[in-house]
């Protein structure tokens, strides 16, 4: 439970840098001050964790020739197609992540990747102490 925990809130952090980083990605704010704004992209991360969880891996299992044939590029496109998914799942509702285009979510879902396992290494060093 702690290392889902800690995906969640490493994946709000890193949530939160790439909305700051992109003006094409943006998370619709749910109330008003610091407390909403967290707890909305607290739900996004744990969505996104979700859909990384359960859906991710049956995409890489089908997906598996074009993993190899692109030497592993292929999981930017993949990377990018959660971020897309979660956009479109949030649609819907008040919390949201929104997205413009394509391309800025395959450049947000490598720079998101790399934020998230950055952003979560003190807390697994924490655990293992």
């Amino acid at each position: 439970m702690g290392a889902f925990l800690t995906r969640v809130a490493a994946g709000a952090i890193a949530l939160w840098i790439v909305d700051g980083l992109w003006r094409s990605i943006w998370v619709t704010p749910q109330g008003e001050g610091p407390v909403g704004m967290a707890v909305v992209y607290l739900l996004v991360a744990l969505l996104l964790v979700l859909v990384n969880a359960i859906v991710k891996p049956v995409i890489r299992v089908l997906a598996l020739p074009l993993y190899v044939l692109t030497l592993g590029l292929f999981a930017l496109v993949v990377n990018a197609a959660m971020l897309e998914l979660v956009s479109w799942l949030t649609a819907a509702t008040p919390l949201g992540l929104h997205i413009a285009d394509f391309g800025s979510a395959i450049g947000a879902g490598l720079v998101l990747a790399i934020l998230t396992a950055l952003i979560s290494i003190p807390f697994r060093a924490l655990g293992r102490g």
